[in-house]
């Protein structure tokens, strides 16, 4: 005859198995008693606070949905930039085709390359032009002679 297969270790595993499932049992009946006696809504006051309590309708404003803007304001709404700038030739150099303008209202210097220039410039040369952002910054473009 055959021994029983069941060993001590498989005893002891079945018991901590259905001992973890009484207690899993006996929480949930533990969160379903204590459920009514907990408010299941929570309220934001009018700082931004989060309590328990509903906000006092006296309080309450009234916001017309069609004043929200939502997302980016059109191009047309936005106030148009200055665009055409005006400034002086710092430098620049006709063999490498680069050089620098300083802003006359900023003072900013500005990087010129040859393909951004619309008449042939020289260093101090008083100029107008465009910005655009590059690499490493903004680069003066349509670059004109006064």
């Amino acid at each position: 005859m055959a021994g029983s297969q069941e060993t001590f270790g498989k005893k002891e595993r079945e018991k901590k198995r259905l001992k973890k499932k009484k207690d899993k049992l006996l929480k949930k009946e533990e969160r379903k008693a204590a459920s009514g006696q907990v408010n299941e809504f929570i309220y934001v006051d009018e700082f931004g606070q989060l309590t328990d309590t509903p906000p006092d309708p006296t309080k309450k404003i009234k916001v017309d949905a069609s004043t929200i803007e939502i997302g980016v304001p059109k191009k047309e709404d936005r106030e148009e930039e200055i665009k055409e700038k005006t400034g002086k030739v710092s430098f620049f150099d006709t063999s490498k085709g680069f050089g620098f303008i300083i802003d006359s209202i900023s003072q900013e210097k500005h990087f010129v390359h040859v393909s951004g220039l619309i008449d042939e410039i020289k260093e101090n040369d008083k100029v107008t032009f465009e910005l655009e952002r590059g690499l490493k910054g903004m680069n003066a473009v349509k670059v004109k002679k006064k």
